[in-house]
């Protein structure tokens, strides 16, 4: 008989802005205090819509520029190294 291990997920405070809490949204990441995903408003920033556009298409008042200026930080620290070359990626199986 095996025994499963029960692994506890915990809230991971990404940044000032950015959490990923399991109680949220099944943890993916949101804007701190929402429940707007991170991903949503990359992908309108990847869609050219101005920052402006982006606050107000998702509340007036319930993100801010800073914090989109943080999940674009993010991103970019996922892809590149300190140097802006392209961070070791996990290997194809």
């Amino acid at each position: 008989m095996s025994k499963t291990k029960s692994r506890t997920v915990e809230r991971v405070e990404l940044g000032r802005y950015i959490v990923a809490d399991p109680a949220i949204c099944h943890g993916k990441p949101t804007f701190r205090g929402t429940r707007i995903f991170v991903a949503d408003v990359l992908a309108d920033v990847e869609r050219g819509l101005s920052w402006d556009f982006i606050l107000q298409r998702w509340g007036a008042g319930k993100i801010c520029k800073a914090a989109v200026t943080e999940a674009v930080k993010l991103a970019r620290e996922a892809l590149l190294d300190n140097q802006g070359r392209l961070a070791a990626l996990p290997r194809a199986a």
